[in-house]
Order: structure tokens, then sequence, then C-alpha cells
């Protein structure tokens, strides 16, 4: 029996069909390990039975690797009997799904055993498990995710060899022209939608940039006193963006490395600590390099970065982006106002202050990358373990190169992590790496056409 606590008010979703009765269908999903949504289409008369009883979900979902495939090394499989699972809907999150061209609305799930303890391999509850150790401690994660992606030309992307789309002015651009405010205009009509589907949705999408690539854009996200409400804003706006890039004639993707001559999309989580008053922990008029649970923080994230980098980084195409002078991280160091470096203490008003962690991809899963960055921070200060001096300057110039380049070695290192099982979960921990283990093996496995080119003749 899942606790009263936990299950969703019924109110709310009454509430939300009386107030829009052109709603028609309601997608309900939870996000698996690879983050990808998986769930079903309800009727809009099934959506009550949905918060007071839950929707069965077979426990396999939470097994598959990216392509939609079983791992039986999970032992989520044939050993459950692929039995179901309740799942309920996460309070605050129906809302609308604006590009679908049928009136249709959201809502995420969360999952539970049937003895109505938290599935350990739902990454939403890992992250819960992790806000929940702080909150043990009287500290309070403020978070907001930043994610960058690319706009790509569908037919190109249909080929498999993406380009540039042309803009609404019939131009393709090719050059890097970062921040420029003519790409901005040239995809006005698909920001336009963007920005008023976030409206409809209640997601807090801000300042818009056009980032260092032609087609990559980026829409800040602002903070919420909720850790998890902010990695819920994360999964909503990745399938908006995708949404509406499909109905403008795009394609839009959050891969991590889809150009070899561009920089890669990143996932930036900005996060502080407050106490139960909301007052922000971080904050303080002295230099910010003196604020000591700020440093043991920043200390916790360099510490677990290495191990934690299979978590950050989830597939293949996750380490072409780990380059110098790219701005993605290539080792741990931290400094002020300084983006050659992986942890960045923000410019800004000192009651703002607060950490970005720049080494996550894209295409990391938003409550995996939160729930670490989360959980190094608090053993950072567990352990008040200091961060040594901040970098000044050039950081790659600086910094030894030490994080995993490949995908073998980041699921290895993260396999002899002892601090990440007790911090995110074991069931949780042991799922995810069983999953990206068998995917990194499939992926190996496969002959691709690169070797045929360097190899059949000469070899």
């Amino acid at each position: 029996m899942i606790r009263p606590d936990l299950r969703p008010d019924p109110a709310e979703a009454e509430a939300f069909l009386a107030a829009h009765p052109q709603i028609e269908q309601i997608e309900v999903f939870l996000t698996d390990p690879s983050g990808v949504q998986r769930g079903k289409v309800l009727r809009r008369e099934e959506l009550a039975g949905a918060y007071r009883d839950g929707r069965p979900l077979p426990c396999s979902i939470l097994s598959l690797d990216i392509t939609g495939a079983d791992v039986e090394e999970t032992g989520l499989v044939w050993e459950e009997g692929d039995s179901d699972r309740p799942c309920l809907p996460v309070p605050g999150t129906l809302t609308h799904a604006p590009w679908r061209a049928t009136p249709t609305a959201q809502a995420i799930l969360t999952s539970f055993e049937k003895d109505g303890t938290r599935t350990a391999a739902d990454p939403r509850q890992a992250l819960v498990r992790v806000v929940e150790a702080l909150a043990a401690d009287g500290l309070y994660p403020v978070a907001a995710i930043e994610l960058e992606f690319y706009l790509v030309d569908r037919a190109a992307a249909l080929a498999g060899r993406p380009i540039p789309p042309a803009g609404a002015a019939g131009f393709r651009q090719h050059q890097h022209q970062a921040y420029l405010v003519q790409d901005l205009e040239d995809f006005a009509p698909f920001l336009d939608d963007v920005y008023a589907g976030a409206k409809a949705m209640g997601l807090p999408a801000k300042t818009l940039i056009s980032e260092y690539a032609p087609g990559q854009l980026e829409i800040v996200l602002g903070h919420r006193e909720d850790a998890l409400r902010a990695a819920d804003d994360a999964v909503l706006y990745k399938r908006l963006v995708k949404g509406m890039a499909e109905r403008h004639g795009y394609v839009a993707t959050f891969m991590a490395k889809p150009y070899a001559e561009h920089s890669g999309s990143g996932m930036h989580v900005h996060a502080s600590l407050a106490d139960a008053a909301g007052r922000n922990l971080f904050a303080g008029d002295g230099p910010a390099t003196e604020n000591a649970l700020m440093r043991h923080a920043a200390g916790g994230m360099m510490a677990l970065m290495r191990e934690s980098m299979a978590f950050f980084a989830p597939n293949a195409n996750s380490y072409r982006r780990f380059r110098k002078n790219t701005y993605a991280p290539v080792g741990p160091a931290w400094g002020v106002d300084n983006r050659s470096v992986p942890i960045r203490v923000t410019a800004g008003p000192p009651a703002a202050r607060h950490l970005e962690h720049r080494v996550a991809g894209a295409d990391a899963n938003p409550y995996v990358a939160l729930a670490t960055v989360l959980a190094a921070m608090h053993e950072g200060i567990a352990r008040r373990i200091e961060p040594g001096p901040p970098i000044a300057g050039n950081g790659y110039q600086q910094i030894e190169p030490t994080l995993p380049t490949n995908w073998y070695a980041a699921i290895d290192l993260a396999r002899r992590s002892e601090i990440l099982p007790a911090r995110l979960g074991a069931g949780f921990v042991d799922v995810f790496l069983a999953i990206k283990a068998a995917e990194c093996d499939r992926f190996f496995a496969a002959v691709p056409d690169l070797d045929y080119r360097l190899y059949l003749r000469l070899a």
C-alpha cells in the first residue's frame, strides 16, 4: 500500500479537466534510466483513476537500453515475470502538450513497488533519495538545468547526415557565429512557439541564446526552490523543444556531439543550498571562495567527478564532446566566473551566488545528472572536502586531463565507487550500470561504415 502522503490529490486532475474541457487525451510517462520517456496515452475519463490508483507499467520498462531493448542483467525482466508496478502522477506536472494537433495534456509518472515502497530503478526516485538526505541535514537544494540543443534539417537527419536547417528567410548558417542575433530572428517562428508553449506548460523559460555553432541554441530555465521540480522542468522542456521542432519541419537533438567540427551540447546544472527559511547558504558579502559550505560542496563535486562520468556522459557519443578548448571539461577543477573549468562560481550579486556544474552532456538524464551533482555536494560537505585554490585564467592550460575519455573506462570507475551507491541507492546504480554496460557492448560489437573505409582494403 502506497503511503497517503505519496499519492497525488485527485482534485488536481478534476480541476485541470474542468478548466480545460477541450482536452481529449493525456500522455502519462516516466523517464527511464537512459532518459527516454515511456508510458501510455489515456482518454480523458481515465485520468481520475490514474490519480486514485495509479497506472500499471511493466517493471521491465526500467530495464531498457537506449534502443528499447531489454537488458536482462538488470534483473527486472524474467526474474520478476515482467510484472506490473503501480505508477502515479507526480503532483504539479499535469500540464499541456501544446505541440500536439489533438488537444493533449501530459503528466510525469513515478514508480512504486507493490508493497508501496519506491522503485529503486526509477531515476526520479533516486533524486528523491538524495534530496531527502540533504533535507535531513537541514539543507534544501535550489536548482536549475540549462540544456543546449541543435536544430537539424529534417531531410538530412532522415538521411543520417545532419546539417543545419534553413531559417525562415531561407538562409542556412554554416559558421560558428556565437550569440548571433540574426540566428534568433531566422528561427523566430519556432522559438516564439517554444516560449508560448513554455508559458502554457508553466515552465520558467527565460533568456534565449544562439550558441557557439550553427543551429545550436539554448533557452535558460529559471531556478526552482524544489530541486525535483527543476529536473521535471528539464524533462518537460526537452519534450516541448522536440515537439515544436517537428511541428516546424526541423529535428531538435540533444545529442552530445552531433558534429565533429562543432562544439557539443552540454547540460549545465546550477545549484545552491538554502536553509529551512529559504536563505541562500552560499551567499555572503566577502569573496565567494571564503564561504566554507560552498567550498566543501565544490570539493565534493571535484572529488566524485571521475567516478560519476558514466552518469554525466551516458552514451558512446557523449565522449566525443570532451576536448580541450571546447567549453567541455577535461579534469576536476573550480574557478570564479571561469568557463574553462567544470565547476564555476557564477557571477552576479552575492545573494544569488551558486555553483554551475558544467560536466554533463545534454544527452544525460536530468534526474540522474542532478541527483549525482547534489550527492557530490552533500558528500563534500559531510567530509569537509577542500577543493584547493580556484583556477584563474585558461583552465585548459592548467588542469590535468584525468577524466575518463571513453565509455568502458567511465563504467568501470562508476562500478568501483562506494559513494555513489550509498548516496543514489545501490539498486539504482546497479540497474543503471547494467544497462549502460550492455549497451556499450552492443555498440562496440557493431561494425560501422568507418571501419570499412579505414581497414577493408588496407588491413
